[in-house]
């Protein structure tokens, strides 16, 4: 059980995966609604987002990773597998975890480095039907070992009544320009055998069954997409908006703006620990995204419980 630690001096950035550096920005550590800081897993500092409905979103800095989202009935309809570990050498496994700058497999590590690296907090605030808190990512040595350009990552999560809601905003720091991709990799509590997701019907789809290398181009053609087995699909030019049943009595909305792409994966009996019990309904932007100096990239998920 998580225990709660001063925060006077605990909120923390981060230019590496190990350095860490106080910021001076101060919360009450005892406060029943709002943002409040405790002690996670491994030690790890963890916010906790509680609206004056008793929604809850908790969220790592390490990795920026929001690793809970409860409604006032105390149900979680996120997932953290539980082969997840909280030592900082792995990025976190579930919840809602970072893909930046780059998606899948590439020229730099697996996902992108977002996921890997702590994030610092800038703002919190407190309104009347919500909670919100805003988080920092800049470049620094371990993210310029591997990608060297300067850019900010800002990332706002808001919990309110039976919604939670995400703004990523991109910004090249730099004096020369950058191309990126980026997705929100989100693992959803879930029965895999009566989970399905509408609103998918008639989009491009590259699927990565058989050969993730070689993804087979095709179009979706069913109303309800299914996880009857591996499933490991991108959707290109998904609508904004999908509909996800998670089996368990759970219809959630999944709205968002400027995320073009969606994947849905569950990796079945490759993880037969836990494959049964969750499902990833993932945002993306695939394409790459080029800025300038100076332009920024803002995306936002919107998820409700309907």
């Amino acid at each position: 059980m998580a225990m709660m630690v001063s925060v006077s001096n605990s909120f923390l950035t981060s230019n590496s995966p190990n350095h860490l550096q106080t910021s001076r920005r101060r919360f009450c550590a005892m406060a029943t609604t709002g943002v409040r800081v405790t002690e996670g897993q491994g030690n790890l500092p963890k916010l906790v987002l509680t609206s004056p409905d008793k929604s809850e979103a908790e969220i790592y800095l390490f990795g920026g990773c929001v690793t809970s989202w409860k409604v006032a009935s105390g149900k979680d309809l996120l997932f953290v597998r539980p082969d997840a570990v909280f030592n900082k050498i792995k990025p976190i496994s579930g919840g809602i975890p970072h893909c930046f700058p780059q998606f899948g497999p590439g020229v730099i590590q697996q996902h992108g480095f977002g996921r890997n690296m702590d994030w610092s907090v800038v703002d919190s605030e407190n309104a009347v039907d919500n909670a919100a808190v805003t988080l920092e990512l800049k470049d620094g040595p371990y993210s310029r070992s591997m990608w060297d350009f300067a850019f900010q990552a800002l990332y706002k999560v808001v919990v309110g009544a039976d919604c939670l809601s995400t703004e990523l905003k991109i910004t090249n720091t730099d004096n020369k320009a950058f191309s990126f991709n980026t997705a929100l990799h989100t693992y959803f509590r879930a029965s895999v055998t009566g989970a399905s997701v509408r609103g998918l019907k008639g989009c491009k789809t590259l699927n990565k069954d058989p050969d993730p290398k070689n993804p087979i181009e095709g179009q979706e053609d069913r109303d309800a997409v299914t996880f009857p087995g591996f499933v490991d699909c991108v959707y290109l030019d998904a609508p904004n908006e999908l509909h996800f049943d998670n089996g368990l009595g759970d219809q959630i909305i999944i709205k968002n703006t400027n995320w073009s792409d969606a994947v849905l994966w569950n990796p079945h009996v490759q993880m037969e620990a836990c494959y049964r019990d969750f499902v990833c309904v993932e945002n993306a932007k695939l394409g790459d995204v080029k800025l300038e100096p100076g332009e920024s990239w803002t995306a936002t998920q919107l998820l409700t419980i309907s």
